[in-house]
C-alpha cells in the first residue's frame, strides 16, 4: 500500500500568516538533563500546517471543529492542477475544457506556495464562483495546497463566506507538488478540539480503492 503524505513537516521554521502564532515546543523534562522521560508542550495556532477549518473560524453562527462530521474528512478525493497564475483567484473558466468532478472531495493543486518554510504572500485562491459550481456538483470538502482558499489580505473572504453557506468544508496548507492528478483516497482526520477554530491534520492520501472503506 502506498501512502503520500501530503502534510508540511511541523516545526518553528514553519511560516504563518503575519501576525499569528509560530509553533514553539517548550521542554520541561528531558533524558539530557537527567530526567527520567521527556516531556513537552506546544504553543501555536491551530491554523498550522495542513489544517482544516471549523465553521466559527468565519463566521459567528459557526460551530467548533468537534462538531464537524468526521466523514468528511474520509474517502474519495480529487487531485486537480491548475495553471499558476500567482496572486489569482481560480475560477471555473481556468479548467481544461473536458474537466468533470469525479468525487466529493476537491483538492486543488496551484504549485502558488512553494516553500511552507518561506511565506510568500501572492499564493493563488478560491473564488465564490467556484465554490458555487463545485457545490453544484456535489463536493463537500475542498482543498487547496496554500495558507488559505481567499487571497492573503482579504477581510471579506468571500470565498469561506460562500463555503459556509454552502455547508461545505475546508483544508488548506497540504503538499501537492509530487502529486499526479487523479482519485486517491483522503484522509485528515481533525482533533477533537472544544469550541476550536481550525485543527491541524496528518493529511495523507491512499489509492483510491480505499475509498470503499468508508462510502460517500
Amino acid at each position: 500500500m502506498k501512502i503520500i503524505d501530503i502534510s508540511p513537516l511541523i516545526s518553528s521554521r514553519l511560516s504563518v500568516f503575519p501576525g499569528d502564532q509560530p509553533f514553539h515546543r517548550s521542554i520541561s523534562m528531558d533524558f539530557q538533563k537527567g530526567d527520567h522521560l521527556a516531556l513537552s508542550s506546544i504553543q501555536t495556532t491551530v491554523h498550522l500546517g495542513a489544517h482544516v477549518d471549523a465553521s466559527n473560524h468565519y463566521s459567528p453562527q459557526g460551530q467548533g471543529i468537534e462538531k464537524k462530521d468526521l466523514s468528511i474528512y474520509l474517502g474519495l478525493a480529487q487531485v486537480v492542477q491548475v495553471p499558476l497564475k500567482k496572486s489569482a483567484r481560480i475560477f471555473p473558466s481556468d479548467f481544461a475544457a473536458d474537466f468533470k468532478v469525479q468525487a466529493p472531495r476537491i483538492l486543488l493543486k496551484t504549485l502558488s506556495y512553494p516553500d511552507p518554510e518561506n511565506w510568500n504572500g501572492d499564493f493563488m485562491s478560491l473564488s465564490p464562483e467556484l465554490i458555487e459550481s463545485f457545490a453544484q456538483e456535489g463536493v463537500v470538502l475542498v482543498g487547496i495546497d496554500t495558507p488559505s482558499v481567499d487571497p492573503s489580505d482579504s477581510k471579506k473572504l468571500e470565498s469561506h463566506q460562500i463555503i459556509f453557506e454552502k455547508k461545505m468544508s475546508i483544508i488548506e496548507g497540504i503538499l501537492l507538488d509530487d502529486v499526479p492528478e487523479g482519485l486517491y483516497t483522503l484522509i485528515a482526520l481533525p482533533l477533537r478540539m472544544q469550541d476550536l477554530d481550525a485543527s491541524p491534520v496528518r493529511a495523507i492520501l491512499l489509492p483510491k480503492e480505499f475509498s470503499r472503506l468508508k462510502p460517500d
